[in-house]
């Protein structure tokens, strides 16, 4: 199994985010290929960081070649063309981690 965890810290702009991020972000990811799932949750306690961080999302594949498919495909890139459109709700790009 291969995860795209993606960080977001607390949004300059909480309703903006919200709104573009749950009705335009996620419609995007779900429509990558391959994906296995996709979860988000709101971070309510961090330790030994400095950061406040807001959310987390998921994002579920069946191995490294998939992900690096999905995100290569025209749906990934409209995916991660999306995240400029979230930037004016942020005060800085979200930190994505891909894990085995």
């Amino acid at each position: 199994m291969a995860k795209m965890i993606v960080t977001y810290t607390e949004p300059t702009n909480i309703e903006g985010f919200q709104e573009h991020y749950f009705n335009v972000h996620i419609p995007l990811v779900e429509k990558l290929p391959n994906i296995k799932n996709a979860s988000v949750q709101y971070v309510k306690q961090t330790m030994n960081t400095d950061e406040n961080l807001y959310l987390v999302a998921q994002l579920e594949f069946e191995n490294l070649q998939e992900l690096g498919a999905a995100m290569q495909s025209q749906e990934g890139q409209e995916t991660a063309g999306d995240v400029a459109n979230l930037m004016p709700f942020l005060a800085k790009p979200p930190v994505i981690a891909i894990v085995e």
